[in-house]
């Protein structure tokens, strides 16, 4: 079978639009949101609006909860959709809504959304207290069912708390090294060493914040950050975790960084004076650009098996390894 094609995370507006371009640019898997500052039964209407895009569009797409589901994408040239929170809000304070959310099809759950959270320190505290009693509990019980721990929007001593109180491999999904863009979400090589060398996987993000030069990133500066990541961490521990957020309104925005907690804007990764989404890259738009992505590392000089492995090898690994009962 040949080499799988994964994007371990969007948060797009999804369509029948968007589900054909994933058709369109090959995309066998994809990790989506359905949650940012949801509660139980918020992320319960969410599962049912996937409920019923399985059910009108299921030449395109059908739920994901194995490895062996990206191979039966690759097979039936359909899509498998992952699900993932971005908060762990949704569990609320019950430490057996984990294993609920799991047997509902979660598969990967961000321990904090920048802030501090009942279990750890999101990146734009001042302080970081590390992971709290209930944190290191949902560590243990995220891995005996089989839920991934992602870090991408957490501080650092929490997120070095996690690579160490797990006893599984974590991720930080959406995220560039922060020796490359000092934007405060990207990862310390610290973190990253520290993840890699559990065996962790990091996923590139083209979320201009996220980008040297923002909007105006090239490609080949794209490419040769992840040609540099991997000869310090090694290729074999990177993916690509877009967090595309195609088609969404900038009141969205608002929502993932505002939430509820929030009577004032809180601008996080934007400025004052553009507080909505930014413009994607010229060379990254769409589902439809994974093989503009593919030909740019393939020409910084990456072999074959290496872009494979970035391009969607990796994380399906990660995904046997990571979604079943310890």
């Amino acid at each position: 079978m040949s080499t799988p094609l994964i994007d371990n995370l969007q948060y797009a507006n999804c369509s029948e639009k968007i589900f054909r371009q994933m058709r369109e640019g090959n995309v066998d898997a994809v990790h989506v949101t359905i949650a940012y500052h949801e509660n139980f039964r918020e992320v319960v209407l969410n599962l049912e609006q996937w409920n019923r895009w399985f059910e009108q569009f299921p030449e395109l797409i059908f739920r994901g909860l194995t490895g062996d589901d990206v191979r039966k994408a690759q097979s039936e040239k359909r899509t498998a959709i992952f699900f993932g929170f971005q908060n762990p809000s949704p569990i609320e304070d019950d430490i057996g809504l984990i294993e609920i959310f799991h047997t509902l099809g979660i598969r990967f759950m961000q321990l904090t959304y920048n802030n501090q959270s009942l279990l750890a320190t999101g990146c734009y505290e001042s302080e970081d207290m590390g992971l709290t009693r209930f944190g290191k509990q949902a560590v243990r019980e995220m891995n005996r069912v089989g839920m991934v721990i992602d870090m991408s929007h957490s501080a650092d001593r929490s997120t070095l708390e996690a690579i160490e109180h797990s006893s599984r491999p974590i991720a930080i999904t959406h995220a560039n090294p922060h020796w490359w863009h000092p934007a405060l979400r990207n990862k310390k090589d610290e973190i990253l060493t520290a993840l890699t060398g559990r065996g962790g996987m990091l996923g590139f993000s083209v979320y201009p914040h996220h980008l040297k030069d923002g909007s105006n990133c090239t490609l080949e500066d794209f490419c040769a950050m992840i040609a540099k990541s991997a000869e310090k961490y090694g290729a074999q521990n990177l993916g690509i975790g877009t967090d595309l957020c195609q088609d969404q309104p900038d009141s969205i925005v608002t929502w993932m960084r505002n939430g509820r907690w929030s009577k004032e804007t809180d601008f996080g990764e934007g400025s004052a004076s553009a507080p909505g989404f930014p413009e994607q890259p010229d060379w990254f738009r769409d589902n439809r650009d994974f093989g503009t992505l593919k030909s740019g590392l393939g020409a910084i000089g990456f072999s074959n098996e290496e872009v494979d492995g970035i391009m969607g090898d990796n994380w399906l690994r990660f995904y046997d390894q990571s979604f079943g009962p310890q």
